[in-house]
């Protein structure tokens, strides 16, 4: 590869280790001196379309520091379905003219399943019409439901945040005599991974009394009854269940609308079942639902999801530098350490993993001790944090230089 520039690009829904993965993408970029200059695209490919790039060859290890634990994409995401080349040969062309113009020999492209879709569809063109420009996915995604990959970037500290939470709501519901049915509505659309997490409180001695995950149909009747004998003993019930929980006729949580990606949009399932618990069993409740808190909570970063994502960055990059493309960096454990691998980008695309069924108590309504070796290597370790003024010290984006301003 002649020594030319590099080009990240963030993508996709936002998590507590996405920038640690570009901390990885930038300093093996720097490390390996086969880069004249470091370009971060604003806002995903939607940056790359408006020729939107910051200039990072010269940003500080302090800066890169702090940034590895700063959550939310510091460069900018967006949301945008690249349409199929046969429909929209011209955007693809643009595309090629923009990297030629700035000279890109590597772009790395960091997100989940559509993001895979678009850094896919983009290699496979520049592929098409020879373009000297090596395309390489990095994973991302809170979801964990990127196949080849052991677990996703992002994953790890999400679900250390969910489990620490759902333990102190459950000490919180504990405290009367008499409480209510707390259902707490958890990220999660296709598949239970982050729900899942919260079974890790009950090793705690305070997690939830029912779990519900989108792999196996939700009904309504056995969960009143369920709740309802677990209030009668207890006095109070907690209840964590997936965004995505359905039955035969689809999402429960569906409110009708679609995003640019067709997918449902939902939200609003915990209170609709707090709704049904009221009706039907005249029992108090409560909806929580965690939003977007449970993929921004840097303050309960997991080390080890730090490190891998650093680690997801840096390979991305040397898959490039040793002429390869098409390809995502995957994370695969051996004898408990990380050890980083690869996959075709058309492997990944779209494509879907779910919750094992074996991961799932036979009723549907819990998660089985099986789940706790997987999970608990992926939330352990404590990242140490800057404070200021009283809370994290986080990355300004602010401080970064457009390419347009040097």
């Amino acid at each position: 590869m002649n020594k030319r520039n590099l080009l990240l690009a963030q993508s996709g829904g936002a998590t507590a280790v996405i920038n640690a993965s570009a901390v990885g993408v930038i300093r093996q970029a720097i490390d390996s001196r086969a880069f004249d200059k470091i370009l971060c695209a604003r806002f995903g490919i939607n940056g790359i379309l408006k020729e939107d790039f910051y200039d990072v060859s010269d940003i500080t290890e302090e800066a890169l520091d702090l940034l590895a634990r700063t959550p939310a994409s510091a460069f900018g995401s967006c949301r945008y379905k690249l349409p199929d080349v046969q429909d929209n040969p011209e955007i693809y062309g643009k595309i090629a003219e923009i990297l030629d113009k700035y000279d890109i020999a590597c772009l790395a492209y960091n997100g989940g399943n559509d993001s895979m879709d678009t850094c896919n569809k983009i290699a496979d063109y520049f592929a098409q019409i020879h373009f000297p420009c090596k395309v390489v996915g990095i994973p991302k995604t809170v979801d964990n439901d990127l196949e080849y990959t052991h677990y996703c970037p992002g994953y790890g500290s999400a679900s250390k945040y969910i489990a620490t939470v759902i333990e102190e709501i459950a000490l919180d519901t504990a405290v009367y005599e008499k409480g209510r049915v707390t259902i707490c509505e958890i990220m999660g659309r296709d598949t239970g991974w982050l729900t899942a997490a919260s079974s890790i409180a009950n090793k705690a001695g305070h997690g939830p009394d029912l779990i519900y995950l989108p792999e196996r149909d939700f009904d309504i009747d056995t969960f009143l009854a369920k709740s309802d004998q677990i209030y009668r003993k207890k006095g109070h019930c907690l209840v964590a269940l997936s965004e995505g929980i359905r039955n035969a006729n689809g999402y429960i949580g569906a409110d009708g609308h679609t995003d640019s990606f067709d997918h449902v949009q939902l939200g609003g399932v915990a209170q609709k079942l707090c709704n049904f618990v009221s009706l039907k069993l005249g029992i108090n409740t409560r909806a929580i639902e965690l939003s977007l808190t449970q993929r921004a909570a840097a303050h309960m970063l997991s080390l080890r999801d730090q490190q891998d994502a650093m680690l997801c960055g840096k390979y991305a990059v040397k898959l490039a530098l040793e002429g390869k493309a098409g390809v995502m960096s995957t994370i695969n454990f051996s004898d408990g350490k990380t050890v980083c691998g690869e996959v075709a980008l058309h492997k990944v695309a779209n494509a879907v993993k779910p919750v094992p069924q074996e991961y799932i108590t036979q009723d549907g309504s819990n998660i089985t001790p099986l789940f706790d070796d997987y999970i608990t290597p992926i939330i352990s370790g404590e990242v140490a944090l800057e404070y200021e003024y009283g809370i994290p010290k986080y990355f300004d984006n602010g401080t970064l230089k457009k390419l347009s301003d040097k």
